[in-house]
């Protein structure tokens, strides 16, 4: 069994990870770690665990775990590792921003890769210390890797993507309260958003001739989770061969699914997938993906690159059926 620490236990993200463990066949929940719960059931915080687990909180940490998560806010993975140290084989998973991009990805004698599997699986493989990739970069990238692959990215992409109110965390703020969210739609970090940086970097990992923009436009939607984007660019390949390039490109990827078909967000909350929807007209394409973004993009990511590491089938523990009414 593989024996798993949980840092940062509170939050959205530590509580999928929770319901996803508890499932796993060869994973072991040794502790979730939270300051401000310890001591308190997990179901305090994650009510949803309410009868299912009976562990507690602690602010204890065990340094000789397989694999620990970090599930801190963005910019708090590098403090808590400087101030605790874990075992020299201790696999470290942190769904945070601190080591996403090359410029950040060493640390203190540890080198993180990168973790897209459907990019990097052969080094996640190999890998000691995973940077789970963002929620929004997640479903952007499997949206064009096929098309760098095959340097067919010649020209800006216009990038529309919703995210639901859990990708802001689970703090409180004025624009994931109820009164503000409900009925209401807005955009936020236009052109500028954090997760730009990762995606570039992976579309010049395929293709490092790509100069030109992905202007990305986030917005807030009024529902809990999921991201639906669209993003359109000129390809004067036509729809088939387009198709047949993107299922080459996931055919050995368990949770893409290529489609021409309307898609929506049911078909992926609570899932590990991402469904991408391919159409066509004159030369531009439009391409459709979707995730939910605490689970492919974040906490079932985390797990599919846990089972890379330890030598499983990726899809361990991820079957995982969405509610489609």
């Amino acid at each position: 069994m593989i024996n798993v620490g949980i840092i940062g236990g509170s939050g959205y993200t530590a509580g999928e990870l929770i319901r996803i463990l508890m499932f796993h066949p060869n994973a072991k929940l040794d502790f979730v770690y939270s300051t401000t719960n310890a001591g308190k059931p997990l179901s305090v915080a994650h009510h949803d665990l309410m009868g299912d687990i009976e562990m507690n909180f602690t602010d204890t940490v065990n340094p000789n775990v397989n694999v620990v998560f970090l599930c801190l806010g963005h910019g708090k993975s590098i403090q808590f590792l400087e101030q605790n140290q874990f075992a020299s084989h201790t696999k470290i998973i942190d769904l945070g921003n601190d080591f996403r991009l090359t410029k950040d990805k060493e640390f203190e004698g540890k080198s993180f890769v990168y973790g897209l599997p459907e990019l990097n699986k052969s080094n996640i493989k190999n890998a000691q210390y995973i940077a789970n990739p963002g929620c929004f970069a997640t479903a952007i990238q499997l949206a064009l890797l096929p098309l760098a692959a095959d340097g067919l990215l010649n020209n800006d992409v216009h990038i529309n993507a919703t995210t639901g109110s859990t990708g802001a965390g689970v703090s409180p703020s004025e624009t994931t309260h109820f009164s503000w969210r409900s009925n209401n739609m807005s955009h936020y970090k236009a052109f500028d958003h954090q997760h730009l940086g990762e995606i570039n970097q992976s579309v010049n990992q395929l293709q490092a001739e790509y100069t030109n923009e992905l202007i990305f436009v986030p917005n807030r939607g009024d529902f809990a989770r999921g991201i639906f984007a669209t993003l359109y660019t000129t390809v004067e390949e036509s729809l088939e061969d387009l198709v047949a390039k993107y299922q080459a490109f996931y055919k050995d990827q368990p949770f893409v699914t290529i489609t021409t078909t309307n898609i929506n967000m049911k078909q992926v909350v609570q899932t590990n997938k991402c469904i991408i929807s391919l159409m066509k007209k004159g030369n531009r394409i439009l391409i459709t993906s979707i995730i939910d973004n605490l689970v492919k993009g974040a906490s079932g990511q985390a797990v599919q690159n846990m089972n890379l590491m330890f030598g499983l089938e990726e899809s361990t523990g991820l079957h995982l059926k969405p509610s489609g009414f």
